[in-house]
Protein backbone atom coordinates (compact mmCIF):
# COMPACT_ATOMS: atom_id res chain seq x y z
CA UNK A 1 0.00 0.00 0.00
CA UNK A 2 1.04 3.20 -0.79
CA UNK A 3 1.35 6.48 1.17
CA UNK A 4 -0.82 8.59 0.20
CA UNK A 5 -0.16 11.73 2.01
CA UNK A 6 3.30 11.85 -0.24
CA UNK A 7 1.04 11.99 -3.61
CA UNK A 8 1.34 15.01 -5.84
CA UNK A 9 -1.41 15.55 -7.62
CA UNK A 10 -0.41 18.21 -9.39
CA UNK A 11 1.99 16.50 -11.77
CA UNK A 12 0.09 12.93 -11.62
CA UNK A 13 -0.40 11.35 -14.79
CA UNK A 14 -4.21 9.75 -15.58
CA UNK A 15 -2.83 6.25 -15.83
CA UNK A 16 -0.81 6.90 -12.20
CA UNK A 17 -4.46 8.21 -11.04
CA UNK A 18 -6.31 4.92 -12.40
CA UNK A 19 -3.84 2.86 -10.79
CA UNK A 20 -4.62 4.50 -7.29
CA UNK A 21 -7.93 5.08 -7.48
CA UNK A 22 -8.87 1.96 -5.87
CA UNK A 23 -6.77 2.61 -3.28
CA UNK A 24 -7.89 6.15 -3.16
CA UNK A 25 -11.60 5.75 -2.66
CA UNK A 26 -11.22 3.15 0.15
CA UNK A 27 -8.94 5.60 1.71
CA UNK A 28 -10.88 8.34 1.42
CA UNK A 29 -12.83 10.01 4.28
CA UNK A 30 -15.79 11.63 2.99
CA UNK A 31 -16.00 12.04 -0.60
CA UNK A 32 -12.77 12.36 -3.10
CA UNK A 33 -14.13 14.28 -5.43
CA UNK A 34 -14.32 16.95 -2.72
CA UNK A 35 -10.70 16.35 -1.22
CA UNK A 36 -8.73 19.95 -1.98
CA UNK A 37 -5.45 17.92 -2.85
CA UNK A 38 -7.34 16.29 -5.73
CA UNK A 39 -8.84 20.22 -7.15
CA UNK A 40 -6.21 21.00 -9.46
CA UNK A 41 -5.88 17.48 -10.77
CA UNK A 42 -9.54 17.14 -11.23
CA UNK A 43 -9.47 21.05 -13.23
CA UNK A 44 -7.33 19.46 -15.55
CA UNK A 45 -8.53 16.06 -15.83
CA UNK A 46 -11.92 16.52 -16.01
CA UNK A 47 -12.78 13.04 -17.21
CA UNK A 48 -11.45 11.80 -14.24
CA UNK A 49 -13.27 14.00 -12.17
CA UNK A 50 -16.37 12.56 -13.60
CA UNK A 51 -15.25 9.05 -13.60
CA UNK A 52 -14.84 9.60 -9.80
CA UNK A 53 -18.05 11.20 -9.14
CA UNK A 54 -20.08 8.28 -11.48
CA UNK A 55 -17.45 6.08 -8.95
CA UNK A 56 -19.36 7.67 -5.79
CA UNK A 57 -22.88 8.12 -6.76
CA UNK A 58 -22.84 3.63 -7.41
CA UNK A 59 -21.19 3.22 -4.09
CA UNK A 60 -23.57 5.27 -2.25
CA UNK A 61 -26.14 3.51 -4.42
CA UNK A 62 -24.87 0.41 -3.22
CA UNK A 63 -24.80 1.26 0.34
CA UNK A 64 -28.06 1.64 0.14
CA UNK A 65 -29.14 -1.63 -0.55
CA UNK A 66 -27.23 -3.16 2.39
CA UNK A 67 -28.24 -0.05 4.98
CA UNK A 68 -31.65 -1.67 7.00
CA UNK A 69 -34.49 -0.38 6.72
CA UNK A 70 -37.26 -0.32 9.29
CA UNK A 71 -39.88 0.06 6.16
CA UNK A 72 -39.24 -3.05 4.86
CA UNK A 73 -39.62 -5.48 7.72
CA UNK A 74 -42.96 -7.03 7.78
CA UNK A 75 -44.76 -6.12 10.82
CA UNK A 76 -45.14 -8.56 13.87
CA UNK A 77 -48.30 -9.36 13.33
CA UNK A 78 -48.07 -10.28 9.58
CA UNK A 79 -47.94 -13.80 9.65
CA UNK A 80 -51.07 -13.71 11.80
CA UNK A 81 -53.23 -11.88 9.61
CA UNK A 82 -52.07 -14.33 6.87
CA UNK A 83 -52.96 -17.38 9.01
CA UNK A 84 -56.57 -16.08 9.68
CA UNK A 85 -57.27 -14.96 6.36
CA UNK A 86 -56.39 -18.73 5.23
CA UNK A 87 -58.76 -20.04 7.88
CA UNK A 88 -61.46 -17.55 6.66
CA UNK A 89 -61.42 -18.79 3.21
CA UNK A 90 -63.48 -21.45 1.64
CA UNK A 91 -62.32 -24.32 0.27
CA UNK A 92 -62.45 -25.10 -3.03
Amino acid sequence: MKDLSTLNFDTMTTTEFSDLLPELMSSSEGTLSDDPRLQKFFDTHPDAAALVRDLEAIAEAAKGLFEADEEAEPADTLWDKIAGKLQTEPAE
